[in-house]
């Protein structure tokens, strides 16, 4: 085969991918658990109601879940921590029973669900693998021809011959991913539990990723790492609250996963002032927000979006001028940033009543990487003189996305580069 027939455009591949037949088919799935409202901790107490009524709640993990998976598809799924992605995964590869929907597979399944499911931790590695693999459906013959390489790949040599109970877990994981890689599967169901493994083997998971992928098998990949979902994955699933929030793009449901997370960590109406109002003899703070183009109040934003800051003042006393001056810093209390503007005026503040308010609405550009930030602002007497207030850490947010970088903001760069001959020996 030709270099040029085995290079393509990302474009062309997702085009190919969704031109394929589907691998995984599910149709309206849905999922329940029933969990005891009381506890029962002791014999005793059991012993002593036997025929007490306990009753449950039902925890609907999966409600309505239908997508298809095509094959040679690297497909993500992403969400939060009890959203439903792992009940969906355990679904597929059949640990789960659905209450309702369906569930179509064409080709060999091999699940990487959950740390050390289907090892016999009393049983050495080389019994394990020969054991599981009959499991994954190749031949006791077929699969002691493969433990060699299983082995290798997890680097396990000196420790083949003993029992997983003295494994540490990033061995076990290993095993695990090894033993998946050889049972020559056409569908792999792989959960997060790969980020238990050091560098060098994570480094060695990506490349079997990349080696997968070319290789045109079907890959479920459930994770939380949004950089791994838009590296490797032809489109992407969001789930939250049990239902299906998006689907598509890798980096559209990376930054929606991204959204709804820093929205759940930071709900603005916990953040309402308490207390009385910040102020001076001068000036008093009447409200301080983070807003989106809308104008809508908001506590985080991705990278991408300016920073939108609305400002409500009251005057107190009669003045010549004021203005305001900002200072953004962030989680590590580095400033970033800091700019005065002022109040009233285009160019020089205006003179203000007793009573007058006072809005100020500012935009910067987002160059920020991710990270908690803090706006600190202080009311200056321009022609008076002197500080009128100062509020410390006035509106805080979280900006998320982005390039992971070690600065503090995100910078367009220009370089070049050149090789020269050196002196001739």
């Amino acid at each position: 085969m030709s270099l040029e027939k085995t290079i393509t455009s990302p474009a062309a591949d997702r085009a190919a991918i969704a031109a394929a037949q589907p691998a995984i088919l599910v149709e309206d799935l849905h999922k329940s658990f029933r969990i005891p409202t009381q506890r029962v901790d002791s014999l005793k107490e059991r012993a002593v109601h036997p025929f007490s009524p306990r009753e449950y709640r039902e925890l609907r993990a999966l409600d309505g879940i239908s997508f298809e998976v095509h094959q040679g598809e690297f497909f993500g799924i992403v969400g939060r921590n009890g959203s439903g992605k792992s009940t969906l995964l355990k679904l597929l590869a059949s640990i789960y029973r659905a209450d309702a929907g369906t569930i179509r597979m064409a080709g060999r399944l091999a699940p990487f669900i959950e740390l050390g499911v289907g090892f016999n931790l009393d049983l050495t590695a080389r019994d394990n693998v020969v054991l599981n693999g009959v499991m994954m459906g190749l031949t006791p013959q077929e699969t002691r021809k493969r433990l060699d390489a299983v082995i290798d790949f997890a680097e396990l040599g000196d420790f083949v011959d003993l029992k997983l109970k003295n494994y540490s877990s990033g061995m076990l994981v290993r095993l695990a991913f090894s033993l998946m890689l050889e049972v020559d599967a056409d569908i792999l169901l792989i959960d997060e539990v790969l980020a238990v493994g050091d560098a060098s083997f994570q480094q060695k998971c990506a490349d079997a990723f990349q080696s997968m992928k070319a290789a045109g098998k079907t890959i479920v990949l459930v994770t939380h790492e949004m950089s791994t979902v838009e590296e490797y994955c032809h489109r992407a699933l969001l789930i939250s609250g049990g239902r299906i929030e998006l689907i598509g793009d890798p980096g559209a449901v990376g930054r929606k996963y991204l959204q709804l997370n820093f929205e759940a960590e930071s709900n603005p109406e916990e953040d309402a002032t308490a207390g009385p109002l910040p102020e001076s003899d001068s000036v008093r703070l009447l409200d301080a927000q983070l807003v989106d183009e809308t104008g809508s109040p908001i506590k985080a934003l991705p990278n991408d979006q300016p920073v939108r800051v609305r400002i409500e003042l009251e005057a107190l006393r009669e003045s010549t001028g004021l203005h305001a001056g900002l200072i953004l810093t962030n989680s590590e209390e580095i400033g970033v940033y800091e700019y005065a503007i002022p109040i009233g005026g285009e160019d020089k503040p205006m003179p203000v009543r007793a009573g007058q308010r006072m809005s100020i609405v500012t935009e910067i550009e987002n160059r920020l990487v991710a990270d908690h930030y803090f706006l600190s602002m202080g009311i200056n007497r321009t022609y008076e003189g002197g500080l009128a207030l100062y509020i410390p850490n006035m509106v805080d947010f979280l900006v998320f996305g982005g390039k992971k970088s070690r600065g503090v903001v995100v910078l367009d760069q220009q370089t070049r580069s050149k090789i020269e001959d050196g002196p001739q020996a």
